[in-house]
Protein backbone atom coordinates (compact mmCIF):
# COMPACT_ATOMS: atom_id res chain seq x y z
CA UNK A 1 0.00 0.00 0.00
CA UNK A 2 1.30 3.49 -1.20
CA UNK A 3 2.24 5.48 2.00
CA UNK A 4 0.35 8.39 3.06
CA UNK A 5 1.32 11.96 1.44
CA UNK A 6 0.33 13.77 4.52
CA UNK A 7 2.15 12.59 8.29
CA UNK A 8 -0.37 14.28 10.53
CA UNK A 9 -3.77 15.49 10.05
CA UNK A 10 -5.27 17.56 12.64
CA UNK A 11 -9.59 17.47 12.23
CA UNK A 12 -11.83 19.91 14.56
CA UNK A 13 -9.77 19.44 16.99
CA UNK A 14 -10.57 20.87 20.45
CA UNK A 15 -8.96 21.43 23.89
CA UNK A 16 -10.92 23.34 26.54
CA UNK A 17 -9.51 23.59 30.24
CA UNK A 18 -11.96 24.24 33.14
CA UNK A 19 -11.19 27.49 35.17
CA UNK A 20 -12.97 29.21 38.34
CA UNK A 21 -14.36 31.83 35.68
CA UNK A 22 -15.36 29.40 32.98
CA UNK A 23 -14.24 27.40 30.34
CA UNK A 24 -11.47 28.36 28.52
CA UNK A 25 -11.10 27.42 24.98
CA UNK A 26 -7.32 26.89 24.61
CA UNK A 27 -7.93 25.12 20.70
CA UNK A 28 -11.01 25.09 19.29
CA UNK A 29 -11.99 23.37 16.11
CA UNK A 30 -8.55 23.24 14.17
CA UNK A 31 -7.61 21.81 11.35
CA UNK A 32 -4.48 21.45 9.18
CA UNK A 33 -2.25 18.38 7.44
CA UNK A 34 1.21 18.15 7.20
CA UNK A 35 3.36 16.86 4.69
CA UNK A 36 5.78 14.45 4.96
CA UNK A 37 9.41 16.17 4.60
CA UNK A 38 7.81 19.96 5.13
CA UNK A 39 7.79 22.44 8.20
CA UNK A 40 4.72 24.20 8.95
CA UNK A 41 5.14 27.30 11.02
CA UNK A 42 2.10 27.73 13.75
CA UNK A 43 2.52 31.53 14.56
CA UNK A 44 0.39 34.09 16.78
CA UNK A 45 0.45 36.01 19.81
CA UNK A 46 1.17 34.55 23.16
CA UNK A 47 -1.72 32.80 24.43
CA UNK A 48 -3.15 31.81 21.63
CA UNK A 49 -2.94 28.14 21.55
CA UNK A 50 -0.02 27.13 19.51
CA UNK A 51 2.15 25.27 21.94
CA UNK A 52 -0.76 23.71 23.42
CA UNK A 53 -1.44 21.74 20.14
CA UNK A 54 2.00 20.91 19.87
CA UNK A 55 1.25 18.85 23.15
CA UNK A 56 -1.38 17.76 21.92
CA UNK A 57 -0.12 16.32 19.04
CA UNK A 58 2.62 14.61 21.41
CA UNK A 59 0.15 13.22 24.24
CA UNK A 60 1.33 15.51 26.45
CA UNK A 61 -2.19 17.05 26.81
CA UNK A 62 -5.50 14.65 26.10
CA UNK A 63 -7.66 16.46 23.49
CA UNK A 64 -11.34 17.34 24.77
CA UNK A 65 -12.60 16.38 21.12
CA UNK A 66 -11.20 15.76 17.45
CA UNK A 67 -8.99 13.63 15.91
CA UNK A 68 -4.83 13.46 15.50
CA UNK A 69 -4.00 11.17 12.83
CA UNK A 70 -0.22 10.00 12.58
CA UNK A 71 0.75 7.87 9.75
CA UNK A 72 -3.08 7.08 9.77
CA UNK A 73 -3.18 6.14 13.78
CA UNK A 74 -5.44 8.49 15.99
CA UNK A 75 -2.95 9.79 18.67
CA UNK A 76 -6.38 10.60 20.88
CA UNK A 77 -7.56 6.90 21.33
CA UNK A 78 -4.34 5.79 21.54
CA UNK A 79 -3.32 4.45 25.68
CA UNK A 80 -0.06 4.51 27.59
CA UNK A 81 1.49 2.31 26.12
CA UNK A 82 0.63 2.89 22.59
CA UNK A 83 1.44 7.01 23.21
CA UNK A 84 5.27 4.99 24.51
CA UNK A 85 5.58 3.61 21.42
CA UNK A 86 5.23 6.76 19.25
CA UNK A 87 7.65 8.32 21.17
CA UNK A 88 10.73 6.75 18.78
CA UNK A 89 8.83 8.87 15.83
CA UNK A 90 7.91 11.70 17.25
CA UNK A 91 10.09 14.17 19.71
CA UNK A 92 10.18 17.51 20.84
CA UNK A 93 12.24 20.55 21.35
CA UNK A 94 11.54 23.15 23.53
CA UNK A 95 11.44 26.22 24.13
CA UNK A 96 13.77 26.85 27.47
CA UNK A 97 17.23 24.82 26.35
CA UNK A 98 17.86 25.06 30.61
CA UNK A 99 14.71 24.24 32.21
CA UNK A 100 14.05 21.13 29.71
CA UNK A 101 17.25 19.62 30.83
CA UNK A 102 17.80 18.08 34.03
CA UNK A 103 20.63 19.54 35.93
CA UNK A 104 21.81 16.85 37.79
CA UNK A 105 22.43 15.13 34.49
CA UNK A 106 25.92 15.05 32.46
CA UNK A 107 25.39 16.02 28.66
CA UNK A 108 25.75 12.72 27.62
CA UNK A 109 23.48 10.94 30.41
CA UNK A 110 20.76 13.47 28.94
CA UNK A 111 21.10 12.11 25.41
CA UNK A 112 21.58 8.49 26.46
CA UNK A 113 18.34 8.78 28.32
CA UNK A 114 15.87 8.30 25.24
CA UNK A 115 18.05 5.04 24.48
CA UNK A 116 18.01 3.05 27.50
CA UNK A 117 14.37 3.95 27.88
CA UNK A 118 13.36 2.35 24.63
CA UNK A 119 16.42 -0.13 24.97
CA UNK A 120 17.82 0.77 21.16
CA UNK A 121 21.23 -0.01 22.41
CA UNK A 122 22.43 -3.33 24.07
CA UNK A 123 25.60 -2.15 26.06
CA UNK A 124 27.42 0.57 27.60
CA UNK A 125 29.80 0.76 24.64
CA UNK A 126 27.16 0.91 22.23
CA UNK A 127 25.17 3.01 24.37
CA UNK A 128 28.54 5.88 24.31
CA UNK A 129 29.11 5.28 20.31
CA UNK A 130 25.99 6.42 19.65
CA UNK A 131 26.09 9.02 22.14
CA UNK A 132 29.26 10.57 20.74
CA UNK A 133 27.64 10.28 17.02
CA UNK A 134 24.40 12.61 18.38
CA UNK A 135 27.10 14.90 19.65
CA UNK A 136 29.05 15.35 16.12
CA UNK A 137 25.65 15.57 14.34
CA UNK A 138 24.78 18.43 16.09
CA UNK A 139 27.92 19.99 16.55
CA UNK A 140 28.92 18.97 20.34
CA UNK A 141 32.85 18.63 21.06
CA UNK A 142 33.27 15.36 22.86
CA UNK A 143 35.01 16.88 26.03
CA UNK A 144 31.41 18.09 26.87
CA UNK A 145 30.08 14.66 27.30
CA UNK A 146 30.71 15.25 31.02
CA UNK A 147 29.71 18.29 31.58
CA UNK A 148 26.43 19.28 33.22
CA UNK A 149 23.74 22.02 31.71
CA UNK A 150 24.71 24.51 33.81
CA UNK A 151 28.44 24.75 32.46
CA UNK A 152 27.10 25.47 28.74
CA UNK A 153 25.64 28.03 27.09
CA UNK A 154 22.64 28.21 25.27
CA UNK A 155 23.38 27.49 22.09
CA UNK A 156 25.37 24.66 23.22
CA UNK A 157 22.15 22.99 25.68
CA UNK A 158 19.68 23.76 22.71
CA UNK A 159 22.29 21.65 20.51
CA UNK A 160 21.58 19.04 23.49
CA UNK A 161 17.86 19.33 23.34
CA UNK A 162 18.19 18.90 19.74
CA UNK A 163 20.81 15.73 19.70
CA UNK A 164 18.12 14.36 22.71
CA UNK A 165 15.25 14.53 20.09
CA UNK A 166 17.31 13.07 17.44
CA UNK A 167 18.17 9.84 19.44
CA UNK A 168 15.51 7.62 18.55
CA UNK A 169 15.64 8.51 14.79
CA UNK A 170 11.74 10.51 14.63
CA UNK A 171 10.09 10.81 11.64
CA UNK A 172 8.37 14.31 13.32
CA UNK A 173 9.29 16.85 15.59
CA UNK A 174 7.51 19.88 17.35
CA UNK A 175 10.13 22.28 17.48
CA UNK A 176 8.70 24.81 20.53
CA UNK A 177 9.91 28.27 19.71
CA UNK A 178 13.74 26.84 19.77
CA UNK A 179 15.46 29.66 19.12
CA UNK A 180 12.92 32.54 21.06
CA UNK A 181 15.39 32.53 24.30
CA UNK A 182 18.85 32.71 22.35
CA UNK A 183 20.97 35.46 21.31
CA UNK A 184 20.27 36.62 17.40
CA UNK A 185 23.49 35.11 16.10
CA UNK A 186 23.01 31.92 18.12
CA UNK A 187 19.52 31.78 16.40
CA UNK A 188 21.05 31.63 12.96
CA UNK A 189 22.80 28.58 14.03
CA UNK A 190 20.47 26.25 15.74
CA UNK A 191 17.99 27.28 12.28
CA UNK A 192 20.64 26.23 10.15
CA UNK A 193 21.30 23.14 11.89
CA UNK A 194 17.64 22.26 12.06
CA UNK A 195 17.61 22.57 7.91
CA UNK A 196 20.23 20.86 7.93
CA UNK A 197 19.26 17.88 9.82
CA UNK A 198 15.62 17.86 8.18
CA UNK A 199 17.76 17.42 4.74
CA UNK A 200 19.70 14.24 6.17
CA UNK A 201 17.22 12.78 7.99
CA UNK A 202 13.69 13.30 6.10
CA UNK A 203 12.62 14.84 9.00
CA UNK A 204 8.75 16.93 9.23
CA UNK A 205 8.93 19.70 11.68
CA UNK A 206 6.08 21.78 13.31
CA UNK A 207 7.65 24.61 14.11
CA UNK A 208 5.93 26.99 16.76
CA UNK A 209 6.95 30.59 16.81
CA UNK A 210 5.84 34.41 17.33
CA UNK A 211 8.22 35.77 15.21
CA UNK A 212 7.65 36.13 11.51
CA UNK A 213 10.61 37.12 10.10
CA UNK A 214 12.35 33.72 11.21
CA UNK A 215 9.07 31.66 10.58
CA UNK A 216 9.16 33.10 6.86
CA UNK A 217 12.83 31.52 6.23
CA UNK A 218 12.38 28.22 7.62
CA UNK A 219 8.60 26.96 6.95
CA UNK A 220 7.48 25.27 3.65
CA UNK A 221 3.58 26.45 4.85
CA UNK A 222 2.71 28.85 7.63
CA UNK A 223 -0.55 28.54 9.70
CA UNK A 224 -1.61 31.88 11.68
CA UNK A 225 -3.79 31.76 14.83
CA UNK A 226 -5.99 33.72 17.35
CA UNK A 227 -7.37 32.83 20.36
CA UNK A 228 -7.62 29.29 19.95
CA UNK A 229 -8.58 29.33 16.24
CA UNK A 230 -6.33 29.33 12.91
CA UNK A 231 -7.24 32.69 10.64
CA UNK A 232 -5.13 32.15 7.45
CA UNK A 233 -2.97 29.11 6.01
CA UNK A 234 -1.04 28.95 3.03
CA UNK A 235 2.51 28.42 1.66
CA UNK A 236 5.37 30.77 3.15
CA UNK A 237 5.51 32.66 0.00
CA UNK A 238 2.24 32.76 -0.83
CA UNK A 239 1.12 33.98 2.54
CA UNK A 240 4.05 36.87 2.52
CA UNK A 241 3.29 37.88 -1.36
CA UNK A 242 -0.48 37.76 -0.50
CA UNK A 243 -1.64 38.17 3.09
CA UNK A 244 -5.53 38.57 3.61
CA UNK A 245 -6.52 38.38 7.62
CA UNK A 246 -6.63 41.65 9.11
CA UNK A 247 -4.54 40.02 11.74
CA UNK A 248 -1.60 38.51 9.68
CA UNK A 249 -1.26 41.87 8.08
CA UNK A 250 -0.71 43.36 11.62
CA UNK A 251 1.67 41.11 12.19
CA UNK A 252 3.61 41.39 9.33
CA UNK A 253 3.81 44.92 9.80
CA UNK A 254 5.68 44.59 13.05
CA UNK A 255 8.33 42.16 11.20
CA UNK A 256 11.66 44.75 11.88
CA UNK A 257 12.71 46.76 8.51
CA UNK A 258 16.11 46.22 8.30
CA UNK A 259 16.51 49.33 5.42
CA UNK A 260 16.63 52.65 7.92
CA UNK A 261 15.90 54.66 4.48
CA UNK A 262 12.74 52.43 4.43
CA UNK A 263 9.47 53.86 6.40
CA UNK A 264 8.08 51.01 8.10
CA UNK A 265 4.16 50.67 7.72
CA UNK A 266 2.86 49.70 11.00
CA UNK A 267 -0.79 48.37 11.60
CA UNK A 268 -1.84 49.42 15.11
CA UNK A 269 -3.88 46.61 16.85
CA UNK A 270 -6.54 48.76 19.16
CA UNK A 271 -9.57 47.76 21.20
CA UNK A 272 -10.26 44.94 23.63
CA UNK A 273 -9.03 41.40 23.97
CA UNK A 274 -11.90 38.63 23.60
CA UNK A 275 -11.44 36.25 26.44
CA UNK A 276 -10.96 32.74 25.52
CA UNK A 277 -13.46 31.86 28.35
CA UNK A 278 -16.81 31.15 27.05
CA UNK A 279 -16.42 33.01 23.95
CA UNK A 280 -19.54 34.20 22.07
CA UNK A 281 -19.77 33.10 18.82
CA UNK A 282 -18.42 35.60 16.13
CA UNK A 283 -15.03 36.75 14.55
CA UNK A 284 -13.01 36.72 18.09
CA UNK A 285 -10.60 39.77 16.34
CA UNK A 286 -13.40 41.53 15.60
CA UNK A 287 -12.74 44.20 18.33
CA UNK A 288 -9.29 44.86 17.38
CA UNK A 289 -10.28 44.68 13.83
CA UNK A 290 -9.79 48.22 12.03
CA UNK A 291 -12.67 46.53 9.26
CA UNK A 292 -15.25 45.24 11.81
CA UNK A 293 -18.78 45.10 11.06
CA UNK A 294 -21.97 44.17 12.35
CA UNK A 295 -21.89 41.28 10.36
CA UNK A 296 -18.67 39.89 12.26
CA UNK A 297 -20.50 39.67 15.41
CA UNK A 298 -23.14 36.25 15.75
CA UNK A 299 -21.40 33.35 13.50
CA UNK A 300 -18.47 32.13 13.21
CA UNK A 301 -16.23 32.43 10.16
CA UNK A 302 -14.90 29.67 8.45
CA UNK A 303 -11.63 28.58 6.60
CA UNK A 304 -12.70 29.42 2.92
CA UNK A 305 -10.02 29.07 0.05
CA UNK A 306 -8.80 32.11 -2.06
CA UNK A 307 -6.71 30.11 -4.43
CA UNK A 308 -3.03 28.40 -4.39
CA UNK A 309 -3.90 26.18 -1.45
CA UNK A 310 -4.53 29.90 0.57
CA UNK A 311 -7.23 29.31 2.96
CA UNK A 312 -8.96 32.76 4.89
CA UNK A 313 -11.86 33.19 7.80
CA UNK A 314 -12.72 36.29 7.62
CA UNK A 315 -16.46 38.16 6.76
CA UNK A 316 -14.58 40.97 4.75
CA UNK A 317 -12.06 39.15 2.76
CA UNK A 318 -15.40 36.56 2.18
CA UNK A 319 -17.09 39.71 1.08
CA UNK A 320 -14.66 41.53 -1.09
CA UNK A 321 -13.78 38.59 -2.98
CA UNK A 322 -17.78 38.21 -4.03
CA UNK A 323 -17.80 41.49 -5.38
CA UNK A 324 -14.82 40.63 -7.91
Amino acid sequence: MAENENILEVRHLKKYFKTARGVLHAVDDVNFTVKRGETLGLVGESGCGKSTIGRLILGLHQATSGEILFDGKDICKMNKSGLHDLRKDMQIIFQDPYSSLNPRMSISEIIGEPLLIHKRVSNRAELDKRVRELMDTVGLASRLENAYPHELDGGRRQRVGIARALSLRPKFIVCDEPVSSLDVSIQAQVLNLLKELQAEYGLTYLFITHDLSVVKYFSDKIAVMYLGQLVETASSEELFRSTLHPYSQALLSAIPEPSVHRKMQRVKLTGELTSPIDPQPGCRFAKRCLYARESCVGTDPVLREFGCDHFCSCFRTNALQDEE
